[in-house]
């Protein structure tokens, strides 16, 4: 059986967009009513008030960490304009999952911006790097104590919904690609988002790296959405092509970091035409992704090589399903594979899975990934047995999941 650090952190994570609720200074809030089809987030599952018994339910099953965000939006909603009282909220945040012993990992971007700072450019306007820089600079402020800060979620996702803004594509593509959840169909094959974005961001997120190195004893890095991509007989250069513009960019940007968080959920195969669509199956999850629990030690592995050994953080690995039990059995297997690249050398500091709860999926709200499901007309939380089973995995400290328990 692997055996895992001193520390290794077992826990969940969120996005403050799809959790809070009523984020009304974000440039997602302005768009959502601006696209047919896409639901509103509006009082999302209201964690802005009730982040103290989510953290508990996670705490109380015996887990101990907690992936949460910090919305540069509600800091600063015009630009310059600080917000204390945001800041104290957070603090808040922080203060309450160290008291319940979950060690916090702030993520300081993910997906969502003031709406001012999209209106002005983005982040291919001239002065984006800056901006950031000033909101990472306030936001350390209330950072004592944590040990784990992501810079920027997904950057490669995030390069991609910049292009797609500036490119203002169809109202089918945008829904297609900006929330592509397709009822009874294979998920789309997403564009390659545009390298000059991406150069953009790891500018950004070394931009931050370096305020946080300056200001805060916590180790910082990004996290990348890895798609496990594995290559046809005879297309292993397209393969290098194609994973250089959405994976390899950003993980040679990490080079240096404290550590990559690396997320992923499925696999797809590279033919000499490029990304392979998910097939359909009677596994294909609700986003439309295939079945695959071998991806994160895929993942993993190559995270590990590209980045020159920076230890991993699992920020996220999850299922989109309706089936508790599937849950169990995919994040069982995945957790698996995942100490099997363990095995093999590669330096994992902690398992996250997406996510805590239920939540608002990006136009969606029929995608459920959480370990606790939410009745989104009272707000009351109900765990799920897949909680209680991985803060079982937690407190043996992995020793659960010998072939078969799961």
């Amino acid at each position: 059986m692997t055996e895992l650090i001193s520390g290794f952190l077992w826990g969940a994570s969120t996005a403050p967009h799809q959790i809070e609720g009523n984020n009304v200074t974000s440039d997602w809030w302005a768009h959502e009513p601006k696209m047919p089809g896409m639901a509103r987030s509006g009082d999302a599952i209201d964690s802005y008030h009730r982040y103290a018994e989510d953290m508990r339910l996670l705490a109380d099953a015996g887990l101990n960490s907690y992936r949460f965000g910090i919305e540069w939006a509600r800091i600063e909603p015009d630009e310059g304009h600080i917000s204390r009282a945001e800041l104290a909220h957070y603090r808040r945040m922080i203060d309450t999952a160290l008291d319940l012993g979950l060690t916090p990992v702030v993520t300081l971007h993910h997906f969502t911006n003031p709406r001012w700072f999209t209106e002005d450019g983005g982040w291919l306007g001239d002065r984006a790097v800056e901006r950031f820089q000033a909101y990472v600079e306030a936001a350390t402020r209330v950072l004592d104590g944590v040990e784990w800060v992501c810079t920027i979620n997904e950057p490669n996702m995030l390069a991609l919904m910049a292009m797609m803004s500036q490119a203002r594509p169809s109202e089918e593509d945008a829904k297609k690609w900006m929330s592509p959840t397709v009822e009874g169909a294979a998920r789309p094959v997403l564009p390659d988002p545009d390298p000059k974005i991406g150069q953009r961001l790891a500018e950004a997120h070394q931009a931050a790296r370096e305020i946080l190195r300056q200001r805060t004893d916590a180790k910082s890095g990004w996290t990348v959405a890895c798609q496990a991509l594995t290559p046809t007989p005879g297309n292993e250069e397209k393969l290098r092509e194609v994973r250089y513009v959405r994976e390899d960019l950003y993980l040679e940007a990490a080079r240096g970091d404290d550590f990559i968080g690396v997320q992923s959920y499925s696999s797809q195969a590279v033919d000499e035409n490029g990304v392979v669509p998910h097939a359909l199956g009677p596994d294909t999850t609700l986003t439309g992704n295939a079945y695959r629990p071998d991806a994160i030690g895929i993942a993993v592995r190559h995270a590990w090589e590209v980045t020159g050994g920076a230890p991993v953080l699992v920020t996220e690995n999850g299922i989109a399903t309706a089936d508790d039990s599937r849950r169990i059995a995919y994040t069982g297997d995945a957790l698996r594979h995942l100490f099997s690249a363990m095995d093999d050398g590669v330096d994992v500091r902690g398992y996250l899975h997406w996510s805590a709860l239920d939540n608002y999926e990006w136009g969606h709200w029929e995608p459920t990934f959480g370990l606790i499901a939410v009745d989104r007309e009272t707000f009351e939380r109900h765990p799920k047995p897949s909680l209680a089973w991985l803060g079982g995995i937690a407190r043996s400290g992995g020793q659960g999941l010998e072939e078969g328990s799961a």
